[in-house]
């Protein structure tokens, strides 16, 4: 038992050696899909809801499957900003309202950059997907993105 622990955390430090951070090992994944003019797309996301999990978001990890991503869940409807400091991974940044319908989409956002990356109107929640996911999927504003925080 004692070596399977040991092999799991020598798994998880040359992951973090590498520079292939993984998940935390006590992540817990969400479905969430997309519903587009051309079908639904779904994606298992990490789902930051407090102010800590916000700040670090996908921080110094680089690698993030095709069917992940990450949803940032806000308390109220705001022009939301991000950036991508200390983010290795180009990103597609789409800004959801609280009527879960798109609100705008940030492609490609520039790795490391602390530019500001800012919603087009109120949003209360950003899902992060790897850069060009959203043009694959056809996604555009006025979508709708499901899950059991949005919408409601």
């Amino acid at each position: 038992m004692a070596t399977l622990r040991l092999g799991a955390a020598l798994a998880v430090l040359v992951a973090l050696l590498s520079g292939l951070a993984p998940a935390r090992a006590d992540t817990v994944l969400e479905p969430l899909t997309f519903e587009t003019t051309g079908g639904a797309r779904a994606f298992q996301v990490e789902v930051m809801r407090t102010e800590a999990e916000r700040a670090r978001g996908l921080m110094f990890r680089r690698y993030l499957p095709p069917d992940r991503g990450m949803l940032f869940l806000f308390d109220r409807e705001q022009i939301v900003a991000m950036w991508m400091k200390n983010t290795f991974i180009p990103l597609d940044m789409v800004f959801v309202g609280r009527d879960g319908r798109v609100v705008s989409i940030a492609a490609d956002t520039e790795p490391m950059s602390e530019a500001v990356v800012a919603s087009a109107g109120p949003a209360n929640a950003v899902v992060e997907l790897n850069a060009g996911a959203a043009a694959r999927m056809g996604l555009k504003a006025g979508d709708r993105v499901r899950h059991p925080a949005l919408g409601r």
